[in-house]
C-alpha cells in the first residue's frame, strides 16, 4: 500500500513540473487512472493537453498494474483519508457503490449544457448516473465478444472463419494439424473468464447470460447448459499452448500477429496490438463475433467518475475535464488508439477502421433487443466480490485437465452465494 502511494506521489509530482502558475491558479484536476500502455498514454495526453489549453492544471496519477486493481487500492486509501482526486477511472457497478458513499459530485449542469442525454446511448447514460444524476463521464465502449483471426494462417491450414462453436472446433483441428497453435491465450484469471463469459453468451444466449451474471439466478447457474459451458471450456483448453500460465494478453495477441497462432478470443483492445504492428483491419486480420454470439454485444465501458471538491477553481477544472472527454477530437484520438468504439452517437465513423465500424453497427443492432449485456469479466455486470468468486472457480477448473464440469457448476453456485 505504502509503496503504491509513494509511486503515485512520484508520478503526480513529476507531472506538475512543466505546468504554469497561471494554470494552477485557474484550478487543478487530479486524475487517477490505469491507462498506461503506449496507445493509452498517447490518448490520455490528448485529454491532458486540451484541459491545459483551456487554462487548467492536469495532475496525473497514473497507476499501472492489475487491470486497475492497484489504482483502486490507491483510490480507496485516498478516499478513506478524505483526500480523493478530482476524477478517477471507475466503471460499472462500482460507480453506484462510490455514489452510495456520498463521495461523487453531480455533473448535471455540464451534462445539460453539452447535451449528454442526446449524445449518449440510453444504456450508457444510465450507467453514468447515480440516483438520477450524472456523476461520471464515459470515454468509450469496448466489445468483449470478439474472435481475432490471422487470415494467412487460416489459408495455410485450409481453415474457414467460424460462425458456430462446431465450426470453431473444426477450424481449430485444421490449424492444429497444420502445425499452428489454434488459440492463443494468456493463462490469467481475467483472460480465462473472458473466454468463459463468451461461452456463456454463446450457449445460453443473452437472456441466459443476464440471468447468470446479473441476476445470479441459481437455476441458470446450476443448469445443464452451464455444465455444457464448462465442458466446452475444457475442450477449448486443449487447443491452447499448455505453457500459457501467466502470459499477458498482448503477448498472446503477438502470437496471432506473427503467424504462430491462428486465433485469439479477446475484447477489442487486442486491436491496438495489430495497429501498433502496422496491420490493417479486414486485410491483415479479421474480427468476427465470437461464434454463437452474433447479434449480442458484451460491453465494457471506461469512464471517469468525479469526486466532490471544495475549491471553486478546482471544480471548474473538473467540469472542463468532463466536457472535454466527450468532445469529438478526444473521442477520435482515444478510441483510435484504444481499439474501442466512441461513446458519442454522432461520430463520423469513416475515420475508424473496419472493425470499429462493425462494432458500431453491431452495438446499434444489439441495442434494439436484449443483445446488449454487461461484461462480467470486466467489472460491468456484478460486484468485485462475486466476480472474484467466479474467477477463482473458472481458473481452477481451466488449469485442471481432470476437473469435472458438473462439480465445477456446483462450486460456481456455492462461491457466488458466499460472495453475495
Amino acid at each position: 500500500m505504502n509503496a503504491i502511494n509513494r509511486l503515485a506521489a512520484v508520478i503526480s509530482l513529476a507531472s506538475l513540473l512543466p505546468l504554469s502558475a497561471v494554470a494552477a491558479a485557474n484550478g487543478t484536476v487530479e486524475v487517477t487512472h490505469w491507462w498506461t500502455s503506449g496507445g493509452e498514454a498517447a490518448a490520455v495526453k490528448t485529454l491532458k493537453e486540451q484541459v491545459e489549453k483551456d487554462g487548467f492544471t492536469w495532475k496525473d496519477n497514473a497507476v499501472a498494474g492489475g487491470g486497475g486493481a492497484a489504482a483502486m487500492t490507491v483510490l480507496k486509501s485516498r478516499a478513506v483519508a478524505g483526500n480523493p482526486p478530482g476524477a478517477a477511472q471507475i466503471k460499472g457497478p462500482d460507480i453506484q457503490e462510490w455514489g452510495a458513499l456520498g463521495l461523487l459530485t453531480e455533473l448535471d449542469d455540464v451534462a445539460k449544457t453539452n447535451n449528454w442525454d442526446a449524445l449518449l446511448p440510453k444504456k450508457v447514460a444510465q450507467l453514468m448516473q447515480y440516483d438520477g444524476h450524472y456523476v461520471a463521464v464515459p470515454v468509450n465502449i469496448h466489445r468483449v465478444n470478439w474472435l481475432w483471426i490471422n487470415p494467412q494462417v487460416f489459408d495455410k491450414a485450409g481453415a474457414k472463419v467460424p460462425t458456430t462453436l462446431d465450426e470453431l472446433f473444426a477450424a481449430a483441428d485444421k490449424l492444429k494439424a497444420a502445425g499452428f497453435t489454434p488459440l492463443a491465450h494468456g493463462g490469467q484469471p481475467w483472460q480465462d473468464s473472458t473466454v468463459f463469459e463468451d461461452l456463456v453468451l454463446s450457449i445460453l444466449g443473452p437472456q441466459g447470460y443476464h440471468q447468470a451474471f446479473v441476476e445470479l439466478d441459481e437455476d441458470t447457474l446450476t443448469g445443464e447448459k452451464m455444465i455444457e459451458v464448462f465442458k466446452t471450456l475444457q475442450r477449448l483448453g486443449t487447443y491452447m499452448d499448455p505453457n500459457r500460465a501467466g502470459r499477458d494478453w498482448n503477448i498472446a495477441a503477438g502470437e496471432v500477429i506473427n503467424g504462430k497462432a491462428g486465433m485469439q478470443i479477446m475484447g477489442d483492445w487486442a486491436k491496438s496490438e495489430w495497429t501498433a504492428a502496422g496491420k490493417v483491419a479486414g486485410k491483415d486480420y479479421q474480427c468476427v463475433a465470437f461464434p454463437g454470439t452474433q447479434g449480442s454485444f458484451a460491453y465494457n465501458i471506461d469512464s471517469l467518475a468525479m469526486f466532490k471538491l471544495k475549491n471553486a477553481n478546482d471544480i471548474k477544472a473538473q467540469n472542463d475535464l468532463a466536457k472535454v472527454a466527450l468532445e469529438p477530437r478526444f473521442q477520435t484520438v482515444f478510441n483510435q488508439n484504444k481499439g474501442s468504439l466512441p461513446v458519442r452517437q454522432d461520430m463520423d465513423m469513416s475515420q475508424f477502421d473496419a472493425c470499429t465500424q462493425k462494432s458500431a453497427a453491431d452495438f446499434k443492432e444489439a441495442e434494439k433487443g436484449d443483445g446488449l449485456q454487461p461484461s462480467m469479466a470486466h467489472n460491468m455486470a456484478t460486484s468485485l466480490a462475486v466476480q472474484g468468486a467466479i474467477f477463482d472457480v473458472v481458473t481452477n477448473f481451466f488449469n485442471d485437465p481432470k476437473a469435472d464440469p458438473a462439480t465445477a457448476v456446483k462450486q460456481l453456485n456455492s462461491a457466488i452465494k458466499s460472495a453475495k
